[in-house]
């Protein structure tokens, strides 16, 4: 017989999750009637190379969510160390995150955040409701990268990433 588990405590998930140190980015896209919207999020992760597939996940609810659900399209927007403001512009709800930022639209016809230190833009594979999130697997179209560092967030904060100096896993090219 299975033991009974006790349920996880949400804010106990969130401080045990935000120990996995992840990267920034800020999904951007166009609803059908133009107007623009985004969201900061963090969970996000390559699915395949072949064909090139990724996974973001995004609030439930939120006008972002059904923008790119709607669209079918997207750009997610990957922030450089000196975009932190971006971040933070685009975590607050309920906001124009566009209102006087000077924007560039990628070949998918998306907003996209110039100088972020990479950016891929999607269509819509699939997208599916898991919990208090909408998961959304991307087919990627196009992507843009640049130099520089990339914005990382650990424990509930902002924090740079450092390269080691060390040869690249033998498993990225």
């Amino acid at each position: 017989m299975i033991p009974a588990t006790i349920p996880v405590d949400p804010l106990t998930m969130r401080r045990t999750m935000g120990r996995f140190a992840t990267g920034v980015a800020v999904v951007t896209t166009r609803s059908p009637d133009g107007t623009p919207h985004g969201m900061t999020v963090n969970s996000l992760t390559s699915v395949s190379l072949e064909p090139p597939l990724l996974l973001v996940c995004l609030t439930t609810g939120a006008r972002s969510t059904h923008a790119v659900t709607a669209a079918g399209r997207f750009a997610v927007n990957i922030l450089s160390s000196r975009q932190e403001h971006l971040a933070l512009r685009f975590a607050r709800r309920g906001e124009d995150h566009f209102a006087g930022l000077d924007v560039t639209h990628g070949r998918h016809r998306v907003p996209v955040i110039p100088d972020a230190f990479a950016h891929l833009e999607c269509d819509v594979e699939r997208h599916f409701t898991a919990g208090d999130h909408v998961v959304v697997v991307g087919h990627v179209g196009d992507v843009c990268e640049r130099d520089g560092e990339p914005l990382g967030f650990l424990r509930g904060r902002f924090s740079d990433v450092l390269d080691r100096g060390h040869a690249p896993a033998p498993w990225i090219s």
